[in-house]
C-alpha cells in the first residue's frame, strides 16, 4: 500500500468514527433537540454524493468511509426528522 493510499484510509477511518458515538448517543437517548436539522440534511446529501463519487471513481477508501458515515448520519437525521414529527 502506497502513502497516498494510507492517508485516504487514515482519513476514512477518523471521519467515519468521529460520528460513532453520536449515533450511539441518538440511538441510546432518542434526544436530537440539541441538533441542527438543517446541517444533518446537508451532511447526509453531500456524504451520498461523496460515496456516488467514489463508486464512479472506484476508490475504495471513499466508498467504505462514506458508506458507514451515510448509515450514521442517516440514522440520527432519521431520528430529528421522527422527532419533529410526532411533536406535531
Amino acid at each position: 500500500m502506497d502513502f497516498t493510499s494510507i492517508i485516504g484510509n487514515l482519513a476514512a477511518v477518523l471521519t467515519t468514527v468521529s460520528f460513532l458515538p453520536q449515533a450511539l448517543k441518538t440511538i441510546r437517548t432518542k434526544d436530537t433537540k440539541g441538533l441542527s436539522l438543517p446541517m444533518y440534511v446537508l451532511f447526509v446529501l453531500g456524504v451520498g454524493l461523496w460515496l456516488l463519487y467514489g463508486m464512479l471513481n472506484n476508490q475504495m477508501p471513499i466508498i467504505a468511509g462514506n458508506s458507514i458515515t451515510f448509515i450514521l448520519a442517516g440514522t440520527i437525521l432519521l431520528f430529528m426528522v421522527k422527532g419533529l414529527l410526532s411533536r406535531k
